[in-house]
């Protein structure tokens, strides 16, 4: 790109930190530095025209985890790591509501169920039996029992009679989230470029150059919060994971109200402007779900759909309205990947499917690791 003077002199000169990705960790290190260094100059590089990733795709779940995604974690996770994940959750949450307040998060505190389906009876009486003893693990935490049992009052066919409700989960408006985290940053002097995509980086003693599908520039430090496209720039110890979405249109008389989880997590759906978003089933076919291409697959879309009018809705007239797709990054632990990579270049990534709950907190994990 043939920069004119005026374009290189304000917006490409004398960069304090650059930030590539501006999903929910990226801005939010951006907030974070700003009020660590009130006079550095930031800028925020995304590769879309809107953050590529799942920060805006996601299903919008202000939630730490279900029982059954618990004690699938606790097979291959010993209880201090489960807890410190849950409470870094937890943390995030909760300052993502500082930083942004409940308003401007569509932030609704309905509590979050588990439905099991009639097939899943073993899991079920696993989860049962279990209850007691995660509402005990968790209590330092929560001070209070996170779960307990409700019955199936949302009328759900094929399941379970009871469900597993957490009362500490709720839902947030995904748009009303970015887009209020966009115009905060942006209200403290921050700079985002979309459509602008970082393809390499060279470490100098006291800086880095930075190398984009436009221009090249210099800054003394380099954060990467890409979650799932990490490997892109920096190989990094994960891989992308899809996440495949569906919503209705408006459905008349719509009486379910809550954030629901089935099957260990792989499936989630939530009431949304009378209507029905549901998204999951990675599982079906983990192979092509590891990928960043942004399409959705008949296989899943057909088994979402199935269990939305067999199991969710069976007696609704119902027309699907949109799909899309989201990219995760997951890996073998579910711990996010939070460190210096070299002198000025930092990492801020593997958010396991919680980037909703997890970013914020890693965007000040990771300014507190440069300070």
């Amino acid at each position: 790109m043939n920069l004119s003077y005026w374009e290189q002199k304000e917006w490409l000169q004398n960069i304090d930190f650059t930030i590539v990705g501006s999903g929910i960790v990226g801005l939010s290190s951006a907030v974070f530095l700003k009020q660590r260094f009130p006079k550095a100059k930031i800028l925020v590089l995304e590769k879309g025209f809107l953050p590529q990733g799942a920060s805006t795709k996601n299903a919008g779940f202000a939630c730490f985890g279900s029982l059954s995604e618990i004690l699938e974690d606790l097979k291959s996770h010993s209880v201090d790591e489960v807890l410190s994940l849950l409470k870094s959750r937890v943390d995030g949450l909760q300052l993502l509501r500082q930083i942004l307040g409940d308003e401007a998060l569509g932030y609704k505190p309905y509590g979050g169920y588990e439905l099991f389906l009639e097939k899943n009876r073993k899991l079920f009486n696993t989860c049962i039996e279990k209850v007691q003893d995660v509402n005990a693990m968790l209590s330092p935490i929560f001070e209070n029992d996170v779960f307990s049992l409700d019955s199936n009052k949302f009328h759900f066919e094929g399941t379970q009679p009871q469900y597993i409700f957490n009362q500490f989960e709720a839902q947030i408006d995904t748009g009303k989230m970015m887009h209020a985290l966009i115009q905060k940053t942006q209200n403290l002097g921050i700079t985002i470029l979309n459509s602008t995509t970082v393809d390499s980086f060279a470490e100098n003693p006291n800086s880095v150059l930075v190398k984009t599908n436009h221009f090249e520039f210099i800054s003394s430090k380099l954060i990467v919060t890409t979650n799932g496209f990490t490997n892109q720039l920096i190989p990094q110890n994960l891989k992308p994971a899809r996440a495949q979405v569906l919503i209705t249109k408006p459905i008349q008389d719509l009486h379910i109200k809550g954030t629901f989880h089935m099957d260990c997590g792989y499936y989630y759906f939530r009431n949304i402007d009378n209507r029905i978003l549901l998204g999951g089933g990675r599982n079906l076919d983990f192979a092509n779900e590891t990928t960043t291409e942004m399409e959705t697959t008949s296989k899943i879309q057909n088994q979402l759909e199935h269990l939305l009018r067999t199991v969710i809705l069976p007696n609704k007239n119902i027309e699907i309205d949109q799909r899309w797709t989201g990219i995760m990054g997951v890996g073998p632990q579910k711990t996010p990947i939070i460190k210096q990579y070299s002198n000025h270049v930092f990492l801020g990534v593997r958010m396991g499917g919680m980037g909703v709950a997890l970013g914020a907190s890693v965007g000040k994990k990771i300014v507190d690791l440069m300070a």
